[in-house]
């Protein structure tokens, strides 16, 4: 989420831009998110479960997906505010079936495990947000390294990940930052680093995403909600004076969406422009984790 702004602007922005709908997490069934994401063309098959990743501060429950032939690159996933839940284990498949051994993490292991919320909680519900913005600001970026090293580490120690191959990271909203920072941490595994409607990538404090650039070796995909622009214009500007400064590759897009868009499970959902931003994705790891 956009951990820059007041917390006043990041309950009004959550409410009305991000809010999952009740039936988001009460009745969305498996089936129905799959048939939200277009599965990609000559899907691989692909062996799915839920594991426990042990960490220097807990046991962490994550899902991971990957084809169940050969050995492939390793993709770790960081997801939003909502934390690990089916949307984004749908989406973790969906990238596995394209060829990828892939991690989704749940970031609030240290307080709490999936799932996040229970029946009949909404993220409109104020003690639920309220909730859930505690355990986003309380994870720290200290945290987020020592999360970034403990799962690259697992996933270089699996069967199916090709360690020869570089690594790909992605966040979505509060996961953007962290993609950074495993990129930054793990320089010379991460090799494709991607952030969709992230926020808090530009601050004034000197842990700022945008300030580790020049330490990683990435080429990145910024794919940016028409109305957080809105809301902060100039931070695409600065992402782009800083990828240039450290002569890295970065492909920094404004999308017609609103925040939120690419979570399969938002009431703000948006197919085509999401099917659009994954296509850019898989454009990403294609090109640089071979």
């Amino acid at each position: 989420m956009c951990d820059d702004r007041t917390h006043a602007d990041d309950q009004e922005f959550l409410s009305k831009a991000a809010a999952p709908t009740r039936r988001a997490f009460g009745l969305m069934s498996a089936a129905a998110l799959a048939a939200c994401a277009t599965p990609p063309a000559n899907a691989q098959e692909v062996a799915e479960q839920d594991v426990r990743i042990t960490t220097p501060d807990g046991v962490c429950d994550a899902y991971f997906a990957h084809p169940t032939r050969g050995k492939h690159p390793a993709v770790l996933i960081w997801p939003d505010i909502m934390g690990l839940r089916p949307a984004f284990k749908t989406m973790g498949k969906r990238l596995a079936q394209s060829g990828y051994a892939v991690l989704v993490v749940n970031p609030f292991y240290r307080v709490t495990h999936d799932p996040l919320m229970t029946a009949g909680e909404s993220f409109e519900q104020p003690p639920v947000r309220e909730r859930l913005i505690g355990l986003m600001r309380g994870w720290t970026p200290a945290q987020q390294v020592v999360d970034a090293t403990t799962h690259g580490a697992w996933l270089d120690a699996q069967a199916a990940v090709d360690t020869r191959r570089g690594m790909g990271v992605q966040g979505y909203c509060m996961g953007g930052p962290p993609s950074f920072r495993a990129a930054a941490t793990l320089p010379s595994r991460v090799k494709a680093a991607a952030s969709f409607h992230g926020g808090g990538l530009v601050t004034d404090q000197p842990e700022s995403p945008h300030l580790l650039i020049p330490r990683t070796q990435a080429s990145y995909l910024i794919a940016i909600a028409q109305n957080d622009d809105t809301a902060a214009p100039t931070v695409k500007d600065t992402l782009r004076q800083a990828f240039d400064a450290a002569q890295r590759p970065a492909e920094i897009e404004v999308y017609p969406a609103q925040h939120g868009w690419c979570a399969l499970d938002s009431n703000i959902y948006d197919q085509v422009q999401a099917d659009r931003a994954w296509a850019r994705l898989l454009a990403l790891y294609e090109a640089n984790l071979a």
